[in-house]
């Protein structure tokens, strides 16, 4: 399809970071737009009218929004030499799954060990190990989540392969290391040695740099926020 792609992203959105890394993957010409979530642009808000937020996928006049959605969107639009989800049904229904706990239980639980103290962090980080535990246990056997090459749930694991690392030095805590996940930790060292992943990763220092303000901003407040 030769229609002109657009992207709306924000640097360091790991949400945003997952559409580009398909895009390469599939070898699609796009066009990168940087959004400023502190001020929001006009085509932004007018392409995603719902959320007002990243990532937006234009494609040609019309926009795909929500990450996970435009990931299958680029899979079944454009053939390239990378099938994202997996063609067996019963596989992409277990990869849509993982997906799914990767962003309604994983990335809240490891966000907000990193955002709270007392109590409350102690409980995130619980609810953290197990969850990490389980991924690690989907991992067994295998070089990625998508077996031989990166695929769906690798993509949307981004966040556990980079930021999440991130975070826990920002906050003084370890939630991933070699002692408790070494599959994982394999697998981190195998997706982030990916020349087409690293094109697609924010500066570590500046998203470093960035959360320690964020940490000083919440901790002013003393209540964490998304």
């Amino acid at each position: 399809m030769g229609e002109e792609v657009k992207l709306f992203g924000a640097w360091g959105s790991p949400f945003s970071r997952r559409v580009e890394l398909a895009l390469k993957l599939k070898s699609v010409p796009f066009e990168y737009i940087e959004e400023d979530l502190a001020n929001k642009s006009p085509l932004l808000i007018q392409y995603n009218p719902v959320h007002k937020k990243v990532p937006v996928l234009l494609h040609g006049s019309r926009p795909v929004i929500e990450s996970t959605v435009i990931l299958e969107y680029i899979d079944e639009t454009w053939d390239g030499n990378c099938t994202i989800l997996p063609k067996d049904p019963f596989e992409r229904a277990m990869a849509r799954f993982w997906v799914k706990y990767i962003d309604d239980k994983l990335f809240s639980a490891v966000w907000m060990s990193c955002w709270s103290e007392g109590e409350m962090q102690k409980n995130f980080m619980e609810q953290s190990k197990e969850y990490l535990g389980l991924l690690e246990n989907e991992l067994k056997g295998k070089k990625f989540f998508g077996g031989d090459t990166i695929g769906m749930v690798d993509i949307a694991a981004n966040f556990i392969a980079f930021w999440a690392i991130v975070l826990q030095e920002v906050a003084g805590i370890s939630l991933i290391n070699e002692e408790k996940h070494p599959i994982l930790c394999k697998w981190i060292e195998e997706f982030l040695s990916c020349q087409v992943v690293k094109e697609c990763l924010p500066e570590r220092e500046k998203l470093l740099a960035y959360f320690h303000d964020k940490k000083e901003a919440i901790l002013d407040k003393k209540a964490p926020v998304y």
